[in-house]
């Protein structure tokens, strides 16, 4: 387990650095071919100004409430469980932390698409 989410982290803090490196080298050529407004509209593509938020404390509120509630039924599982089945060297504590944010995540999204309406 530890070792996978070593890999993880490894392969993705490699991905943000070759993304990086690479977006920077593709603008300074861009702007070295006097070709400025291209290299502007790269910037409008970035993930960070695509999603502009109406209600972000909404949404981390949303997210940090039903997080909480995945660790709260992980404890109670693990103390009401009668199966003998060791909850440290099991996914089922990752799986409903990931459904209880995920949760969260769409819950944010309805209701913001209502508020758009």
């Amino acid at each position: 387990m530890e070792a996978a989410l070593a890999l993880a982290i490894v392969f993705f803090a490699s991905f943000q650095i070759i993304k990086v490196l690479t977006e920077y080298l593709l603008k300074r050529r861009l702007i070295r071919d006097n070709q400025i407004d291209k290299a502007d509209a790269l910037s409008q593509f970035n993930p960070k100004n695509s999603e502009i938020s109406s209600y972000p404390t909404l949404k981390w509120g949303l997210v940090a409430l039903f997080g909480g509630i995945g660790f709260i039924l992980i404890e109670v599982l693990s103390s009401t469980t009668t199966l003998n089945m060791s909850m440290e060297n099991s996914f089922l504590p990752i799986g409903i932390i990931l459904v209880f944010v995920s949760l969260g995540f769409l819950l944010y999204f309805f209701i913001a698409k209502n508020k758009e309406q």
